[in-house]
């Protein structure tokens, strides 16, 4: 019952696909970031059938890329990308620790977070109009959100929060945290195996996805002494990208895939 608590107010909280009201209690909460992947699965299987549905209607790479970007941010609602914004607008003030906490806090959106968004997307579409569509392609496609989102939660229940409060400070003090980091291991072992087994493209995938993890780590805890919710958005848009870049860049020939 637990469980089904949890998943339920997973994606309540993190898509919009309409769920069963359930209340927001510790109960609710324990295995949010175990579930999390699975908002990943159905995303992965959304991008899947348009890939596939664009792939038979011959549609152009640009028409193709724009509908994977929409997609996400739909059946998403933009929770990521507003952590993208508020994290973008912390970034670029150059304040102190604290001011950058601040900042972020802020429900209004500045200059750097509007050019971060606007640049992320830019890159994200012109990935995704780069990416060959083959039907190895349309899986390792349909993995990105999966993988992006066992990261996150790994760091969620690892990590120290920048601060006490906030959203991710109640998800996480609520969570089992064990179990969860076990879960979430999971999710990225057998995603990382999936992703090299299928073909050798998804082995460059799978070492973007570590890389831009550590990068996220570092410049978080230098910056922030931590992870936020808003933190972790920036994160998986960060994770996301990178793995779909380099697919479009390794399907090409660009990088060794013997």
């Amino acid at each position: 019952m637990k469980l089904f608590r949890s998943l339920t107010l997973t994606f309540a909280m993190y898509s919009r696909i309409p769920m069963p009201r359930v209340e927001w209690d510790e109960k609710s909460m324990e295995w949010v970031f175990a579930c999390f992947p699975l908002v990943g699965c159905i995303i992965g299987l959304a991008l899947w059938l348009w890939l596939r549905l664009a792939l038979w209607l011959r549609l152009g790479s640009l028409l193709t890329g724009a509908g994977a970007v929409a997609l996400q941010a739909a059946l998403t609602g933009g929770i990521h990308l507003d952590g993208l914004c508020d994290t973008c607008d912390a970034m670029g003030s150059h304040q102190s620790r604290e001011r950058k906490l601040e900042i972020m806090k802020d429900s209004h959106i500045g200059a750097f977070g509007v050019m971060g968004c606007v640049l992320y997307l830019i890159a994200l579409f012109a990935a995704w109009s780069e990416l060959q569509p083959t039907q190895t392609n349309l899986i390792l496609a349909a993995l990105v959100p999966v993988l992006s989102r066992s990261w996150t939660s790994l760091a969620a229940v690892t990590r120290k929060n920048a601060r006490s409060s906030g959203l991710l400070a109640t998800f996480t003090n609520a969570a089992n945290k064990t179990w969860n980091r076990i879960i979430a291991l999971l999710w990225l072992a057998v995603g990382t195996a999936a992703l090299c087994l299928i073909d050798a493209v998804g082995k460059w995938m799978a070492l973007a996805s570590v890389l831009v993890y550590l990068l996220c780590w570092r410049k978080t805890e230098r910056e922030f002494g931590g992870l936020t919710g808003d933190l972790a958005g920036w994160q998986l848009s960060l994770l996301e990208l990178a793995m779909v870049l380099a697919a479009a860049v390794a399907g090409k020939g660009a990088f060794p895939c013997a």
